[in-house]
């Protein structure tokens, strides 16, 4: 079956589905998205997706495309029209078409809206997790303000290809101070040898990830120690147990840092435990 794409008010073949030259997502990064998971064919956590993108397009004086309501009927859609169960919902926004100046375009440019989904294989995401993962940590090179969740994201396809060429799935920044900040596309946690759970305050200097906020909300209801503060890289070589969040991964257990095993090198106990209870807490529509 082809893969349908919604750009701009149309369903179109994938192949077909196109933008401007001049869209101000492929001249300047002008734009943001999201990505959402999608479970048993339902959309998880729409609300806080909804929310984060209010808050990205505000941050950019990009004008919402539509109604939230609106948008999140065309993401269903586009999941229902690529008869997607298991898998992710993608939308981005950008500025629009405008002739290419770096100042924003007239009030009256609208912004562009495209929407893909496709399948993602859960039973082998469940076999990587009872593997674990390894990372890398490569210096923070990001702008001041990775809180916003734009499309200029060149620094992380380039850590991400790294991790790549080192045999790892993800890299972790690591700020001038030597403490981790984020990975190229998910949230860095470790487990302390006290039994903490540590993962980076909000700041500009991460983003608020969807997977991360519902996690939190699982590990208070647990019971569970949190605290929300910079670790070194130090500290995580020495860590019980480490991993990491998104809303493709959900949580993905870290079983090896820059080459050196974290705990007992295998996935923790804690980490499988989170990720077996993390969608009793998500939101499902």
């Amino acid at each position: 079956m082809s893969r349908i794409a919604y750009v701009n008010g149309r369903y179109l073949p994938h192949r077909h589905a196109m933008v401007h030259i001049e869209d101000r997502g492929y001249q300047f990064s002008d734009g943001v998205y999201e990505v959402c998971e999608v479970r048993a064919g339902r959309l998880v956590d729409e609300r806080r997706h909804m929310q984060r993108l209010a808050r990205s397009l505000d941050a950019l004086k990009i004008p919402a495309p539509m109604s939230y309501p609106a948008l999140g009927i065309i993401l269903r859609e586009t999941v229902r029209r690529n008869r997607v169960r298991d898998g992710i919902v993608y939308l981005q926004i950008t500025r629009g078409v405008a002739r290419r100046d770096h100042g924003f375009p007239v009030a009256a440019t609208q912004p562009v809206l495209v929407v893909t989904a496709r399948r993602l294989d859960f039973e082998q995401n469940e076999k990587i997790a009872a593997q674990g993962v390894a990372v890398i940590t490569l210096p923070d090179n990001r702008w001041e303000h990775v809180d916003i969740k734009s499309i200029s994201l060149l620094p992380n396809v380039l850590a991400k290809q790294a991790a790549r060429e080192q045999g790892a799935r993800e890299a972790w920044f690591v700020d001038k101070q030597g403490r981790v900040t984020e990975g190229a596309s998910s949230n860095a946690w470790i487990v302390s040898r006290d039994g903490k759970l540590l993962t980076r305050a909000l700041d500009h200097s991460i983003l608020q990830g969807i997977t991360r906020t519902v996690l939190i909300d699982v590990i208070k209801s647990q019971g569970l120690q949190l605290e929300e503060r910079a670790f070194t890289v130090e500290e995580a070589y020495a860590a019980r147990e480490a991993f990491l969040t998104s809303a493709s991964q959900i949580v993905m257990p870290v079983v090896q840092i820059d080459g050196r095993p974290v705990g007992n090198g295998a996935p923790g106990l804690l980490a499988t435990a989170l990720r077996r209870d993390y969608h009793r807490h998500a939101e499902m529509a």
